[in-house]
């Protein structure tokens, strides 16, 4: 089992604070970091952490950020091959503030992964076709996504697509052709312009998605839980309680963990199960990709 992720790669920098600063405001902050970051970058690291083959599919600046990145990468026995070093350009940047709630704040600058053309990925497609899932976020150009998906349909590769962050001119006929749509609620309520603000709201916004045509939807609410909607199909994963200290980077590792779980077993509610638990655990720890446990510790984790 290999898995593609095509997507962001960033350097997170990330403040820990009692409380955001108003309008022309100084407050001191409790801690400080910087960290690798991007949705994609931190999906591909939890499926890696996890034991999963991994191709990274990406952009990077030529700058000490880019080299770190590509690092790590490499630390984390992800396939970088497909790494793309874009000249003259930024690495991209991601400005974290996390309240002492555990709540953040994300300012992003796209840097490189904006320079993440079709024609850029697709000089991969003989190693992409070599994949058994593709994974998709939106912090690339969405002209890429799209290329993508059409790449995957006619390979007769899986598609999983983070609808992240949610853009509401995201072609619903593209996202109909994916297998699995992960949003968040936050995301589910921009998609579709409904209130989410209970979980009947976001079961009733989600089946609007899903009497569009999409296919499996799986909406991840936080400390509520998940919701799983496809057609006959219904199936609600509550999260297991836990002290939350960070949850930036939560929902990337849900999504490593559910495609590492599903390639293996191929049982979406189990994937879920075990992919809301990683998630918790990730939460409990300060940091975005140094939050996310290794096999062992998830497994000693899950049992308990």
């Amino acid at each position: 089992m290999k898995i593609a992720v095509v997507g962001s790669t960033n350097i997170d920098v990330v403040s820990y604070i009692d409380k955001v600063p108003e309008g022309g405001e100084t407050r001191a902050a409790q801690n400080f970091h910087t960290a690798h970051g991007g949705k994609g970058a931190n999906q591909a690291v939890a499926a890696a952490k996890l034991g999963a083959d991994v191709l990274m599919v990406t952009a990077v600046g030529d700058d000490m950020f880019g080299k770190g990145a590509l690092e790590n990468f490499k630390l984390n026995k992800i396939d970088t091959s497909r790494v793309n070093v874009i000249a003259g350009v930024a690495t991209g940047e991601a400005t974290i503030i996390v309240e002492a709630s555990g709540q953040n704040r994300i300012l992003l600058y796209k840097g490189a992964n904006d320079k993440l053309t079709p024609e850029l990925v697709l000089q991969a497609a003989d190693d992409l076709k070599a994949c058994n899932i593709i994974v998709l976020q939106l912090e690339i150009p969405l002209e890429t996504v799209y290329a993508v998906i059409d790449f995957a349909n006619a390979n007769k590769i899986p598609v999983l697509l983070n609808p992240a962050p949610a853009v509401k001119n995201l072609s619903i006929d593209m996202a109909c052709k994916c297998d699995f749509f992960v949003p968040n609620e936050t995301e589910l309520g921009i998609l579709t312009d409904m209130p989410i603000s209970s979980r009947d709201e976001i079961k009733i916004a989600a089946t609007s998605l899903l009497n569009k045509g999409l296919k499996n939807i799986i909406v991840t609410m936080g400390s509520l839980g998940v919701l799983w909607l496809a057609n006959g199909v219904e199936e609600f994963v509550p999260a297991r309680k836990v002290q939350a200290v960070d949850s930036t980077g939560a929902g990337d590792s849900f999504i490593g963990c559910f495609v590492e779980n599903y390639g293996k077993t191929g049982d979406v509610l189990e994937s879920i199960k075990r992919a809301s638990q990683y998630a918790t655990l990730s939460v409990t720890k300060e940091g975005t990709q140094d939050s996310y446990a290794t096999a062992d510790e998830f497994e000693r984790f899950y049992k308990k």
